[in-house]
């Protein structure tokens, strides 16, 4: 696995990136809001193993060991921001046979990236992302907010992204419960996604409700299929990650 620093758009961001299997579509792993390519720990290279597909895991600007975020502060709009990045960093690649598997923010960037560049993106597993704001959401965000001023969860995160936590946490927690985020919606995209899609959601999520998956798969153009966990909350791939690894390993081959 080749680990290195890209600039994209004069942005640093680190990169660690398989493409030995030519003839293979590569993933692209695209991590959550507090997350980073470290976190996903040993699913990409199990995934990359089962599929024989390549790789690509990387930090979005502010996370792990890309470069800081230049503010806190973001548009309504950041995902469909990150969706733009994220197509310039597969060209800067000459990536254009790619399938993305995102979570949570991850996965509505995929979701996006999707709609916006389907002439690249084969295929989408979008686990426990969001379309549009819940009170759910709003609650696990509050929820997160107080175990970081109550326990040792900054310190936790500063293992993955140094002194660049304060800035991220932030910008999560902030732009989500906003006033003008409340409306926050991507259902306009929907339709423009002709490729197949696997949802993937825990029954149990503190951060969002079934109410996600039935109108996603509802307005998506291609084909789409879903995969609901019992008892399993917002990260199924650490929860139940055998049962991951085997339904995407599947969803994978098959198309």
């Amino acid at each position: 696995m080749e680990e290195r620093i890209i600039e994209v758009r004069g942005q640093k961001l680190y990169i660690a990136y398989n493409n030995l299997a030519v003839e293979k579509p590569v993933i692209v792993f695209l991590h959550d809001s507090l997350g980073c390519s470290q976190l996903w720990r040993d699913m990409p290279a199990k995934l990359s193993e089962i599929t024989g597909c390549n790789i690509l895991m990387y930090d979005r600007l502010g996370y792990g060991k890309s470069g800081p975020m230049l503010t806190h502060e973001r548009p309504v709009n950041y995902m469909e921001l990150e969706a733009d990045l994220l197509n310039d960093l597969l060209d800067e690649l000459k990536l254009n046979n790619v399938i993305l598997f995102g979570h949570s923010d991850g996965g509505t960037i995929a979701l996006i990236t999707a709609a916006k560049f389907p002439e690249k993106i084969k295929a989408v597993i979008f686990e426990a992302g969001h379309i549009f704001v819940e009170e759910v959401t709003l609650k696990g965000i509050d929820e997160a907010w107080n175990a970081y001023k109550t326990t040792n969860l900054a310190e936790r995160l500063a293992k993955y992204h140094g002194d660049k936590v304060g800035m991220l946490f932030r910008a999560w927690t902030e732009t989500w419960t906003r006033e003008d985020y409340r409306s926050w919606n991507i259902e306009y995209l929907l339709k423009d996604i002709q490729c197949p899609l696997l949802f993937i959601q825990g029954e149990a999520d503190e951060y969002g409700t079934l109410d996600q998956v039935e109108r996603t798969v509802a307005q998506v153009s291609g084909t789409a299929e879903t995969y609901i966990i019992p008892g399993v909350g917002h990260t199924p791939h650490k929860e139940v990650p055998e049962l991951i690894l085997n339904k995407t390993s599947e969803f994978i081959k098959r198309i």
